[in-house]
């Protein structure tokens, strides 16, 4: 009978320890579930209350970032080389603008060879000749331009409307721009620091012959030769011998 008895009984104590662990597995399981079901209702209470629910942060890699390195920036003003002049380049000499009137390139047998200029200084109205050596670059003067009207003349003294900002500025009298300009024509100011420096005309201008010498019979567009003519403006150019007071002329001012 005791030897029946311990399998019966070890095999007993066996599935008694068997439903006792998953007993405890169970009760483990439903502990961890009602935890969790109360840690959502909790957040989602909080969340209808206004209250956003803390969350754990992440955990993630924190990257240091460097501190930049300051890059300085020099601004260089714009050159070009004497060899490029053209008539009425805007150039910079001893921080003054200059306008080129006249340039010539010369080459000597011996030696370098050289730009011979002559220059109009934009703020007092002087004239005055310069030679370059060849390839010798200079600066550009920075000068802008705004559409402005001239609107009368009082003396030597012209008065000129800007039609963005509607002040008028006073420029004395300059036959390289005042020749072709008569009342209400619009021009382009010139601006240099801030202030008008100087006035180009219109490319093309129509103006009226108000004294000329009477052609001779037979002279037709054709014919060759010229006579004086004063313009509207006060101006005396050169015309064909075929124009008559009164008509008018197409000039390129350029």
């Amino acid at each position: 009978l005791k030897r029946l008895m311990t399998p019966i009984a070890a095999s007993c104590a066996c599935q008694f320890l068997s439903q006792g662990v998953s007993f405890c597995r169970d009760r483990i399981d439903r502990q961890q579930s009602t935890r969790m079901l109360a840690q959502i209702q909790r957040q989602s209470l909080g969340t209808s209350r206004g209250q956003v629910p803390v969350r754990p942060a992440p955990i993630s890699t924190q990257l240091v970032q460097q501190p930049r390195r300051a890059i300085s920036l020099i601004t260089r003003a714009s050159t070009m080389s004497v060899n490029d002049f053209k008539t009425g380049v805007t150039i910079e000499i001893d921080g003054a603008p200059f306008r080129v009137l006249e340039f010539l390139h010369v080459k000597p047998g011996k030696g370098a060879a050289f730009v011979r200029t002559k220059l109009k200084n934009l703020l007092n109205g002087s004239n005055q000749e310069k030679t370059f050596r060849g390839g010798e670059n200079v600066n550009i003067a920075d000068v802008s331009r705004r559409e402005g009207q001239f609107t009368y003349a009082e003396g030597d003294e012209y008065v000129f409307m800007d039609m963005e900002s509607y002040n008028e500025t006073r420029l004395g009298r300059d036959d390289t721009w005042a020749r072709y300009l008569k009342e209400g024509a619009v021009c382009s100011l010139m601006f240099y620091d801030g202030k008008v420096i100087s006035v180009e005309p219109p490319n093309f201008v129509e103006l009226e012959v108000v004294d000329t010498p009477p052609g001779v019979k037979g002279n037709t567009a054709s014919g060759g030769g010229s006579k004086p003519a004063k313009l509207e403006t006060g101006a005396t150019i050169s015309v064909p011998l075929f124009i008559e007071n009164g008509e008018k002329i197409k000039i390129d001012t350029r």
